[in-house]
């Protein structure tokens, strides 16, 4: 019994490590971008921690009439407002492009936004990382907000 158990653990070992070898750095950025929609799905504020810089910053560009109004907020306080919230919130990216230099990368995508699952809105995110010595993490984001106008994901409807 000790034996197979042994076995199964060394199995799953060497099953993670090549799982973990065989993704490419451009799918280890994209891989923490969806890491962070699932922890915000989750208000897993501490697996939001680990995806990000603590002094990250975002921002949200919407159109209103002929200007755009922005609005600047900070990690720490999108944190506050997850825990916060009794609600549901699911972001959903497809076909991102993803640029890479040495330690820096961009996620550039579009996306679509469900709260309580009942489309919000959609646009385009744009990530900033940096490889850090734990990994990618997020330093900055970066977004449209269009009620209006919104192509059909080609991801489906929200499941």
């Amino acid at each position: 019994m000790g034996r197979l158990t042994i076995m199964i653990a060394a199995t799953s070992v060497l099953l993670a490590v090549a799982r973990a070898e065989s993704q490419t750095p451009r799918d280890s950025v994209v891989a923490t971008v969806n890491e962070f929609f699932r922890a915000m799905t989750a208000r897993d504020t501490a697996a939001l921690a680990r995806v990000q810089f603590a002094d990250g910053i975002l921002y949200a560009a919407r159109m209103q009439g002929d200007s755009v109004a922005i609005r600047r907020g900070t990690f720490e306080g999108f944190a506050q407002q997850l825990a916060g919230t009794r609600d549901t919130y699911v972001e959903r990216m497809w076909e991102p492009t993803v640029l890479m230099h040495g330690p820096l990368a961009v996620v550039w995508a579009p996306y679509d936004f469900h709260r309580n699952r009942t489309f919000s809105h959609c646009g385009i995110d744009a990530f900033t990382l940096l490889r850090s010595p734990t990994g990618w993490k997020i330093a900055t984001v970066s977004y449209t907000t269009e009620a209006t106008g919104c192509k059909p994901s080609p991801l489906g409807p929200l499941q």
